[in-house]
């Protein structure tokens, strides 16, 4: 799930904190699993003793879009700070499955090449529940 050479990188990385560490969960789990020690470690100095909701669901979250997914999906290294335009649809429907599911589940689908993608786009909007309840929103304005 690496970056293939032909990929191109639309966009900068976002400047909040919040996204930028969903991002970075993100790449280091496509990169080295669900089970990477740097993404948990992020989650646990961002969270502190609140880490586990947030770590669980973004690893369910990777899990359902692998499990969901028709395509591959790429994923730019962790040093990058430019975003792909998979990330940054994963961003914008982490920004949206709360407020708009329903646009959020089309973003998803048509990212994982699927009619619909239920379980994946609820995933997300728990996962940017988990993030707003610890008071780091996954919206573009932070």
């Amino acid at each position: 799930m690496l970056i293939p050479p032909s990929a191109r990188l639309v966009a900068d990385a976002p400047d909040c904190p919040y996204p930028r560490l969903a991002l970075f969960a993100v790449r280091r789990m496509a990169a080295g699993g669900i089970g990477d020690a740097f993404a948990a470690q992020a989650f646990i100095s961002a969270f502190g003793v609140d880490f586990r909701r947030p770590l669980l669901l973004m690893r369910t979250f990777m899990t359902e879009m692998a499990r969901i997914s028709a395509r591959t999906i790429a994923v730019a290294p962790c040093c990058c700070p430019r975003i792909t335009a998979a990330e940054n649809a994963i961003l914008t429907a982490f920004g949206l499955a709360i407020n708009d599911p329903s646009e959020a589940d089309v973003l998803l689908a048509h990212l994982l090449g699927t009619v619909s993608c239920p379980s994946v786009t609820e995933t997300a909007r728990t996962v940017a529940a988990s993030f707003a309840d610890c008071g780091m929103p996954l919206t573009e304005a932070c």
